[in-house]
């Protein structure tokens, strides 16, 4: 059996090493032309790491991130409404990791090219399109620059290309992104350890202005600052989109934390000495009925992109990865081995999608503010008790599939 995956992300490159440690050969096809350390932060999950492990790769992760020991929730006002352990504190087997995306691809993509081989994984292949027959699938590609180049045949084409995959694109050709009116902004800022200096922090919520803050690097300088990884979450009542593809002006949303100075953290001057800021729409797509055709499927993004809420979009995709190679090393027809896949994968996946537009883990926070009313409180149990948030919070954790008991 051959396999071609299109899209060299978090999601292709597990499932290629997925793939090889089964002995199925495949091939990668990447659109970038060369693999650089891009983006901001991600948080890998037990879960996550629980796949990551399985490949061999939990120390590298390990050693390039940051272990987080809690999950704090806070008001605007910078209350604490609530706090849990997280990882190994909390009883998981796997830690939870803060690292950079661009560390975590980099480890990805370098132990793809070791394992299996750095002549499987293309870059500069922008695939245009999948044709199939009885006998196998035939994909079609550019380069960046335009230039035609020569198709490819495979027998079985798995699409890992993320939100706006292409392949997604041609048996969904009239679909859009779910976009509500929710706008963000991501950046990393170097300054000193906040609380525990292994904290996650969501503060505020998309009504009034939410932060989610957690540091990715450690002692970045040599100087014991780190570099904390923000994202800045702000629901308007306009529809006005943020563009993927520039830089993020902090201009268009430092008034709204302005005054955001706690005795913890200056929120503002955290944004204002960050060494670069991305903006983003926060969108999704609607679940799809059928992700699987003959011998072409869909996975991670490309299948079920969801609200980078939870941190579960690497999680799910990497659970995807393994999934999938189980299933064509099990089955002697790589189509039925797709449609089991789909049937094992997509309406658990949908659930998230559909949680994360709807009661994700800020819904403490979202909570607390109708509760109190946007104001500071005396005493919150007079509103809602700790056990009653720990309820909240275990509710995504099951949907999201990593409840402890899970």
């Amino acid at each position: 059996m051959n396999a071609v995956i299109v899209g060299g992300g978090i999601c292709g490159l597990s499932l290629a090493l997925n793939l090889h440690e089964r002995a199925i050969a495949c091939d990668v096809y990447e659109r970038a032309p060369q693999v650089l350390e891009l983006g901001v932060g991600i948080t890998l999950l037990p879960h996550a790491m629980r796949e990551f492990t399985a490949l061999g790769g939990d120390q590298a992760l390990i050693a390039a991130g940051i272990e987080n020991v809690e999950s704090c929730f806070f008001n605007r006002f910078g209350q604490l409404i609530y706090k849990e352990p997280r990882g190994k504190l909390a009883g998981y087997s796997y830690p939870e990791i803060g690292i950079h995306r661009g560390r975590l691809h980099r480890i990805l993509y370098e132990a793809a090219c070791d394992r299996v081989g750095r002549d499987h994984i293309h870059t500069d292949h922008f695939c245009t399109g999948v044709e199939q027959d009885d006998s196998g699938a035939t994909l079609f590609f550019t380069t960046s620059a335009g230039a035609t180049r020569p198709p490819v045949r495979a027998d079985v084409v798995i699409a890992c290309d993320g939100i706006n995959s292409v392949v997604r694109k041609q048996f969904y050709p009239s679909e859009e992104v779910a976009f509500a009116g929710i706008n963000t902004w991501r950046g990393v800022t170097r300054r000193k350890p906040i609380l525990t200096g292994r904290s996650y922090m969501r503060v505020g919520s998309i009504v009034t202005g939410k932060m989610v803050i957690y540091p990715i690097v450690d002692d970045i300088d040599g100087d014991g600052r780190q570099l904390i990884n923000w994202m800045a979450e702000i629901k308007r009542d306009s529809f006005d989109k943020n563009d993927w593809n520039k830089p993020g002006d902090r201009a268009d949303f430092l008034p709204i934390y302005q005054d955001w100075r706690f005795d913890w953290l200056d929120v503002a001057a955290m944004i204002r000495d960050a060494d670069q800021i991305l903006e983003y729409p926060m969108v999704d797509r609607d679940p799809v009925g059928r992700w699987t055709f003959g011998r072409i499927t869909l996975a991670g993004d490309a299948a079920h992109p969801m609200y980078p809420r939870g941190s579960n979009g690497a999680a799910q995709a990497a659970i995807d990865a393994r999934t999938l190679a189980d299933l064509l090393a099990r089955q002697g027809d790589p189509r039925a081995a797709l449609t089991a896949y789909e049937a094992a994968r997509r309406e658990v996946t949908a659930k998230i999608v559909r949680t994360n537009r709807e009661q994700p883990p800020d819904f403490i926070n979202i909570k607390v503010e109708e509760l109190v009313g946007d104001r500071p409180f005396d005493n919150l149990d007079e509103y809602i008790t700790q056990d009653e948030l720990r309820a909240l919070s275990e509710q995504y954790k099951r949907v999201a599939g990593f409840a402890v008991t899970a």
